[in-house]
C-alpha cells in the first residue's frame, strides 16, 4: 500500500476494491466482479460495492486471504549462461547480484548454471511455497537440443519414464522440433532432470532453455532481461498453484485418461 492508502485505513478504511487491488491480485474492475459475485468477504461476511476494510480485517477471495502489499514483487527473468539460481552473494554469478534491485527476491526452483531461460523471482513466501511443492505437478517446458539425431526410441523412453536419482521419472511428453531439438513438457522437477534423463539414455544436453512455468511463458523477452508480472499473470499464478485447483486437475486428468 502508498503512505495515502495506510492514512487512509487508519482513518476511515479503504474500499474493498482498492484493498484487493493493491496487492496485485486483479484490478480494480476485476475486484468489482468478484464482490458482485459474493466471493468477496470481511472477517467471514459477503463484502458489498462501496464496503471499507479497516486495521486488522481479514480479507479473502475465494477463500483466499489477501494481504495488500506493494511491496511484494514478483519476476521473469530471462537467466543467461554463467548465472547461478542462488541468493548467496559470496558467489560471484549470484542471481541477485545479477538483477541489481533494491529489494530482496528469491528464486522459485533453480535452472543449473549452463541453462537459460525463465526463472520465477519473488519476495511473495507463499507462492514460493506453493510452486515448490512436488505434490502440485507443475508444469513446466523447457527447450533441448542435445549431441546428435533423436530417435523413435529416445522420445519413447523419455516420455515414458527414465531411471535416475533411484526413482524413474514422471510420464511426460516430448514433442521432436528439429533433428536433434526437442521441446519437453515436465511435472517434476529433480536435480538435473533432463541432462540425467538424456545421460541415460546416451546422450548430453548441448542447449537447455525453459521457456514456460504454468501460466508464465518466456515470450520475447530478451536474453537477460527481466519484467514484472502483469496482475493477471499473478492471480492466474494463485490460482493454478491452489492445493484445491491441483487435486481437481489431477483427478480431472486421470477421469479422461480412463475413459
Amino acid at each position: 500500500m502508498t503512505d495515502d492508502d495506510n492514512a487512509a485505513l487508519h482513518v476511515n478504511g479503504v474500499r474493498i476494491n482498492r484493498y484487493i487491488s493493491s496487492s496485485g491480485y486483479c484490478s480494480r474492475r476485476e475486484a468489482d466482479t468478484f464482490v458482485a459475485e459474493g466471493i468477496v468477504t470481511i472477517d467471514g461476511n459477503p463484502a458489498e460495492p462501496g464496503s471499507k476494510v479497516l486495521p486488522g480485517q481479514v480479507v479473502k477471495v475465494g477463500g483466499e486471504p489477501i494481504l495488500p502489499d506493494e511491496n511484494l514483487i514478483y519476476i521473469a527473468l530471462n537467466k543467461p549462461l554463467g548465472i547461478t539460481c542462488t541468493t548467496d552473494r559470496r558467489d560471484e554469478s549470484n542471481v541477485i547480484d545479477y538483477l541489481g534491485m533494491d529489494k530482496r527476491v528469491f528464486p522459485i526452483g533453480r535452472l543449473d548454471k549452463m541453462s537459460t531461460g525463465l526463472l520465477l523471482l519473488t519476495n511473495d513466501g507463499a507462492i514460493v511455497n506453493r510452486l515448490l511443492r512436488a505434490e502440485g505437478r507443475h508444469e513446466k517446458e523447457y527447450l533441448v537440443e542435445v549431441n546428435k539425431p533423436l530417435t523413435e526410441e529416445f522420445i519413447s523412453a523419455m516420455q515414458s519414464g527414465v531411471p535416475i536419482l533411484d526413482t524413474v521419472t514422471l510420464p511426460c511428453k516430448v514433442i521432436q522440433v528439429g533433428p536433434s531439438t526437442f521441446r519437453i513438457l515436465l511435472t517434476q522437477g529433480l536435480n538435473r532432470q533432463i541432462r540425467r534423463m538424456c545421460e541415460y539414455l546416451g546422450y548430453s544436453v548441448r542447449r537447455l532453455k525453459r521457456t514456460r512455468i504454468l501460466n508464465i511463458d518466456l515470450g520475447t523477452l530478451p536474453m537477460g532481461e527481466w519484467r514484472r508480472l502483469t496482475m493477471k499473470e499473478i492471480r492466474d499464478l494463485k490460482a493454478l498453484t491452489d492445493p484445491t485447483y491441483s487435486k481437481a486437475r489431477r483427478r480431472s486428468s486421470r477421469d479422461t485418461s480412463s475413459s
